[in-house]
């Protein structure tokens, strides 16, 4: 049998962490190994539990989601984990640090518990949960604050490579762009795959970020 997705639930709610927690633990492939209030203890209990996903809220006393998944998932840390950030407000401007910071996707609060629990799925299997709508809405509204890296696209994409990137950034889902650039969906995820692995980047959401940090996009 496979072995039940590990997940830590960090809110500084109590109602929320109870809510989040009966509703995971009553999953019969997830089991809740711990909870806990800020963005400290998640980094404490993370390395003494070892969870494989982090249910983390953004807004937290002693250290906030942002900085304590930057400690769990951001570059360099040598055993990252999944976290799954959740936040109150609808594109919270802290949800594009959260992701920078590594985060692997997020959900609204009020999401349905169905959508919570598809999330830690999805995260769990090392892809992304950014919903293309979503992405459209953050990037849109937080483009004009984000401020490029030095540099131009890095030649080591091919010019459909960077139309496939530029599609993605723009919050395009496979089917959109193999829509858009009249190919199979199967050629996108080969496209996907390359263009992940051409920049050492772990999924979607930060292609999204890397686009808009090089420049690709504006």
């Amino acid at each position: 049998m496979t072995a039940p997705i590990r997940v830590l639930v960090c809110d500084d709610q109590e109602l929320i962490r109870t809510g989040f927690t009966t509703i995971i633990g009553a999953q019969p492939d997830m089991e809740v190994v711990g909870e806990c209030g800020d963005g400290r203890a998640a980094v404490d209990l993370v390395t003494r539990l070892h969870p494989d996903v982090v249910v983390m809220d953004v807004r937290m006393p002693i250290l906030d989601g942002i900085e304590a998944t930057r400690l769990l998932a951001g570059a360099g840390v040598t055993n990252p984990v999944k976290v799954l950030v959740v936040t109150t407000f609808n594109l919270d401007e802290y949800v594009y640090e959260a992701l920078r910071a590594g985060a692997s996707g997020f959900l609204l609060k009020d999401a349905p518990p169905a959508q919570l629990l598809h999330g830690i799925r999805t995260v769990a299997t090392g892809a992304a949960l950014l919903a293309p709508e979503v992405t459209r809405q953050l990037v849109g509204r937080y483009a004009a604050r984000i401020r490029p890296a030095e540099g131009a696209a890095d030649d080591a994409l091919t010019p459909r490579e960077l139309e496939v990137l530029r599609l993605i950034a723009d919050g395009r889902s496979n089917s959109e762009i193999a829509a858009a650039l009249v190919i199979s969906q199967e050629t996108v995820k080969t496209y996907v795959s390359r263009i992940l692995t051409k920049l050492d980047l772990r999924d979607r959401v930060q292609a999204v970020v890397y686009a808009y940090r090089r420049g690709i996009v504006t």
